[in-house]
Parts: structure tokens; C-alpha cells; sequence
């Protein structure tokens, strides 16, 4: 569950819910794989860092 931030937090970086669930599906994806998390947040959920990484401006759309 993604308590911080809040998917409205993250629907005012990403443009729909759609583009947000395979964003954060792709990337938490990648963590669970090895690649290193790119913030900071002390946290084992690949969801949760990828949802703090977007939030932070650290992962992008394609």
C-alpha cells in the first residue's frame, strides 16, 4: 500500500492513473531486479521506492 506520497501527489507529475500504474509497476520491476533505488527513503517495497522516486522527480515518462 503507498501511503506517502499519495497518488494525488503523484497524478500532479504524471498525466493519468494508467501512465502512473505502469510507471510504477516498470520501475518497482527494475528495483526488484537489483537496479539501485534512486532515492534516498529507507524502505524494502520496490512500489513504495518507485513511487518516491517519481514523487522526487527521479524517474520520468517514457
Amino acid at each position: 500500500m503507498i501511503i506517502k506520497p499519495t497518488v494525488t501527489d503523484l497524478l500532479k507529475i504524471v498525466d493519468n492513473r494508467f501512465e502512473l500504474v505502469i510507471l510504477v509497476a516498470k520501475r518497482a520491476r527494475q528495483i526488484a531486479a537489483g537496479q539501485i533505488p534512486l532515492t534516498k527513503v529507507k524502505e524494502k517495497s520496490p512500489v513504495t521506492l518507485a513511487a518516491n522516486e517519481i514523487a522526487e522527480g527521479k524517474v520520468r515518462e517514457c
